[in-house]
């Protein structure tokens, strides 16, 4: 008799949290690798709008659409068992209209099968969230380095050093945990404020360039496998080194096609 496989909930991160079980998450993007990753044991899969960087080919998150965000994320859908899955609403999907964003995530929700959706920033998205989660959909908000307000920021580097900042982004975290977010993502900010917003909040926190102290700490796939090898930021920890794998089997390959060794025989029919 097959085991039931226990789905990873809402409800789930917060009780990992109470008892200090570290949460991990990492992207996926389509169904291959987030079946690997179902089958390593991930928590949260995060169908990120960094699709449009690793896999579209552009400079930043800004350009990717709903439609290739439902896309990306039904493909991870139909992989999972477990694993909980959360997709970046992305950017012009929710900012300015609550209703447009209602729309956007119910589409999310109800064309990709997916079990939460993200979204960046603080305070002049708090009407949105509360109008998402009303409707009865899962959100996870995201403070610190957003990368969909890049050119606002006008480069990727570490957010909320200074005072004010820092204390912003503390009172961003506290109201959105108030409007009803049930994790919320830390992007490259100091470790010591992490910790404080961590300890401050009964909901779960995933950093990323954010230190030891969240409850749990998410990377972008193709970043940790060593996939993209122009990508160094000190956050980053590479687990493979998948660049130099694919580049010498393709070599391989060619190799082999040029000398007419393969097929051989034993691969015709």
């Amino acid at each position: 008799m097959e085991r039931k496989v226990k789905q990873v909930t809402t409800r789930t991160l917060a009780e990992m949290k109470a008892r200090g079980e570290p949460i991990a998450m990492l992207t996926g993007y389509d169904h291959t690798f987030a079946r690997l990753l179902e089958e390593a044991g991930i928590d949260v899969i995060l169908v990120g709008d960094s699709a449009s960087n690793v896999i579209a080919g552009h400079e930043t998150t800004l350009p990717i659409t709903l439609d290739q965000m439902i896309y990306h994320a039904s493909a991870v859908v139909r992989a999972v068992k477990r694993a909980m899955v959360v997709v970046d609403m992305p950017f012009g999907s929710y900012q300015g209209d609550s209703r447009a964003a209602l729309k956007g995530a119910i589409r999310i929700m109800k064309e990709s099968g997916a079990h939460a959706v993200k979204l960046e920033g603080g305070r002049p998205i708090l009407s949105t969230v509360r109008r998402l989660v009303e409707a009865g959909i899962p959100v996870m908000g995201h403070l610190g380095l957003t990368p969909q307000a890049i050119y606002q920021f006008g480069g990727y580097r570490v957010r909320a050093q200074e005072e004010a900042e820092a204390q912003r982004l503390y009172e961003d975290a506290l109201s959105l945990a108030e409007a009803g977010i049930f994790a919320l993502v830390l992007e490259k900010i100091p470790a010591a404020l992490a910790q404080r917003v961590t300890q401050a909040l009964s909901i779960p926190t995933i950093g990323i360039g954010a230190g030891p102290h969240c409850d749990g700490q998410v990377l972008v796939l193709y970043d940790m496998l060593g996939l993209n090898k122009a990508f160094s930021p000190r956050f980053l920890r590479r687990y493979a080194d998948l660049h130099g794998i694919v580049v010498e089997a393709c070599s391989r390959y060619i190799r082999d096609v040029k000398e007419r060794t393969f097929p051989s025989m034993e691969e015709s029919y």
